[in-house]
């Protein structure tokens, strides 16, 4: 006795267009013609012989490739979020800072992806510290906050970097917030949602004349953090990942380079889309800006330090890298300090390469 498998295809709308037939020597589609009527009280018995006869006419390897994205193959769709868009990726940031001036860690459960990761007022974040920290913080910040100039880069076909100015009038701890600040999200896709992979925020400043080093301060966290202070508090490293050793030789490879102006080294252990957020809040747009900024003579670099590293598997081919990076040295004749780094590496073919990377004073 044959045995095969009866789908409906409907529009989005609702109605019939026709039917996807499977069994064990293929598969095809039967949409009956537009004149056509099928009656609403057909007799099944019926209906399934007519199928069975426009399946023995179908091929056993006939794939339609008329039939509308909408209806997709019930026997293999799987609900995926759209391509994601700066505007809407600004809206879902601006949900989450709403969500953490309000304590809440509900929307954030739903919201951070399981390997979470970044800097906030507490420090270097993990997915548990981050949801504490919504929790408990002492921050108060007026509604009227603005996120704007987003600036979008996808990182493979899962993941995608978000970076914006944010401008915030309010406290933490009884400090004013650090504002306007750079944002920096990390967006992974998880079936139909995009969930936050990493965040941190960096504050504007002019290099020539940095604010002094002050006690703990700052913003918010999660879609919420600024010029984060981890020195005197206790952070949250992410679980071991095997990754961490091979990423981090990369990453030193990297900053010998910067300190020695080597843009052939640079141009080779970064991605053609490569940017970059500097420590004090600057945003380069493309590799050529970046590769700029890492080499114009305004630099007189001793030695480098990449120390503390930490990294997480965000998809089979992106992995996020956090750091220390210690440069004993000057830019622009102020002297350097260490900073907080995270790079986010994509691999292509065999090699992994930097395809964006943030910095925020440690």
């Amino acid at each position: 006795m044959a045995v095969f498998k009866l789908y409906a295809i409907r529009t989005t709308e609702g109605a019939l267009e026709g039917f996807f037939i499977e069994n064990r020597s293929g598969s095809c589609i039967y949409t009956p013609g537009k004149r056509r009527k099928i009656m609403k009280t057909i007799v099944r018995s019926a209906l399934i012989a007519a199928l069975a006869i426009s399946f023995a006419a179908c091929t056993t390897t006939t794939t339609n490739v008329n039939m509308p994205a909408s209806n997709a193959n019930a026997n293999a769709a799987k609900s995926t979020a759209a391509a994601p868009t700066k505007d809407s990726l600004l809206a879902l940031d601006k949900q989450a800072n709403d969500a953490y001036f309000k304590h809440d860690t509900k929307f954030f459960e739903g919201f951070l992806n399981d390997k979470f990761t970044g800097f906030g007022e507490t420090g270097r974040w993990a997915r548990d510290s981050v949801l504490k920290e919504i929790a408990n913080h002492k921050c108060v910040i007026k509604d009227d906050f603005k996120l704007e100039d987003p600036q979008m880069t996808m990182v493979g076909s899962d993941v995608v970097v978000l970076v914006y100015k944010a401008t915030f009038d309010g406290t933490c701890e009884g400090q004013k917030v650090a504002s306007p600040v750079r944002a920096a999200s990390v967006f992974v896709r998880k079936g139909d949602k995009w969930l936050g992979a990493y965040h941190s925020e960096t504050a504007i400043v002019d290099p020539k004349a940095p604010p002094p080093a002050k006690a703990p301060d700052k913003k918010p966290a999660d879609t919420k953090t600024s010029e984060s202070k981890p020195a005197n508090t206790t952070e949250s490293k992410p679980a071991a990942d095997p990754m961490t050793d091979a990423l981090m030789a990369i990453e030193k490879s990297g900053w010998e380079a910067w300190k020695a102006r080597d843009a052939k080294k640079l141009e080779e252990v970064t991605t053609k889309d490569i940017t970059f957020v500097d420590e004090f809040g600057n945003a380069t747009a493309d590799k050529a800006s970046t590769i700029k900024a890492w080499t114009e003579p305004k630099c007189d670099i001793k030695s480098v330090g990449v120390t503390d590293g930490s990294s997480i598997s965000v998809t089979s081919d992106v992995s996020i890298l956090t750091f220390k990076g210690t440069p004993d040295g000057t830019c622009d004749g102020g002297k350097l300090g260490s900073v907080w780094g995270a790079t986010i590496y994509m691999k292509e073919g065999d090699t992994w390469k930097a395809s964006f990377i943030v910095e925020l004073p440690a």
